[in-house]
């Protein structure tokens, strides 16, 4: 499987997105501080991410959010979040 993820950084509240083939491994490489991108915006919290079969699919899925389309999208899809 490979996933999108979006971490919310605890520091200043701002989104990380992500890619990855091992979702396990790579929160807790965040989380931990090993990834320069977010290494000074801990703590980070896993709060969202999404599963595809094919690479290219994840990754397409990934470019996307990174646009302003797709981070409308996203505070849309995550409305509920950011009222609590």
């Amino acid at each position: 499987m490979y996933y999108v993820y979006i971490l919310k950084s605890g520091f200043d509240g701002k989104l990380y997105i992500g890619y990855t083939e091992n979702l396990k491994r790579r929160v807790k490489e965040h989380k931990s501080g090993q990834v320069i991108s977010t290494s000074k915006r801990l703590p980070i919290k896993l709060i969202m991410y999404e599963a595809y079969l094919v690479e290219a699919d994840a990754r397409a899925r990934e470019k996307f959010f990174k646009t302003t389309r797709g981070k409308l999208q996203l505070k849309k899809q995550l409305s509920n979040f950011y009222k609590s």
